[in-house]
């Protein structure tokens, strides 16, 4: 998996499964502009803004630091965690309301055109949602090894 972000809108990422390539970022545009269509980007891209301008999001790793590099590494993936769980939780309720009406398509039950449109609509939810979600799972992982990190660095000299 590689993630992406904006100069423009750092909070906003991008997940496309590979390696960063011109494929990898013609995928993540793809993304970008589902994003503006759903009038969820929180900033107003230039014309012309190309693939080539998004920013790789690497993960740091805890692996071979020491010190302090590796408490503000600690202290950054916890913080991601964060952000990605407050994510999760504002969009889980709409999301769940959604899935709970994507029950409707497998039955016998006419719909109405409105219903389906809401539903559409409501796509869009369940997938951010969904891809929050992911992403949280991923980074509670990465943040298991970052807490220990940080239980470490707080440790109370022995007496």
């Amino acid at each position: 998996m590689v993630q992406y972000t904006l100069a423009q809108s750092p909070e906003i990422i991008l997940t496309v499964p590979g390696k960063d390539s011109a494929k990898a970022r013609d995928k993540a545009m793809d993304q970008l502009m589902e994003l503006m269509e759903a009038d969820q980007l929180p900033t107003k891209l230039e014309e012309g803004f190309s693939p080539q301008q998004l920013i790789e999001v690497k993960e740091p790793t805890l692996d071979n630091s020491s010190g302090e590099d590796a408490v503000i590494q600690a202290v950054q993936v916890l913080s991601n965690l964060a952000t990605l769980k407050l994510k999760v939780q504002e969009s889980r309720t709409e999301a769940l309301e959604i899935r709970k009406a994507v029950d409707i398509l497998f039955t016998d039950q006419t719909v109405t055109e409105e219903e389906i449109t809401r539903l559409k609509e409501g796509f869009k939810v369940l997938k951010t949602f969904a891809q929050a979600n992911l992403r949280y799972q991923e980074a509670k992982g990465k943040a298991e090894e970052a807490r220990e990190v940080l239980d470490q660095a707080l440790k109370s000299p022995e007496q």
